[in-house]
C-alpha cells in the first residue's frame, strides 16, 4: 500500500526532530507532496508529524 503526503504547515518554530523527520519524508517546501511506500519507518515520521501533513492511502 502507498501514501500521498503533503505539508500543510511550515516549520518556522518547530523543534529538530520534526524537522528532520520532515526531511526524511522526502518533503521541504508547503504544499509539496510525495507518494511513499508504508513501512515502519514512514509511519513512525508521520506520527511525529501528523499535525502538519495530510495523509491519503492510494492504491
Amino acid at each position: 500500500m502507498k501514501l500521498k503526503i503533503v505539508l500543510k504547515r511550515g516549520l518556522a518554530g518547530k523543534d529538530k526532530a520534526k524537522k528532520e523527520a520532515i526531511r526524511s519524508l522526502g518533503l521541504k517546501k508547503v504544499g509539496e507532496s510525495v507518494i511513499l511506500e508504508k513501512n515502519p519507518m514512514v509511519c513512525g515520521n508521520l506520527e511525529k508529524v501528523k499535525h502538519l501533513v495530510c495523509v491519503e492511502e492510494i492504491e
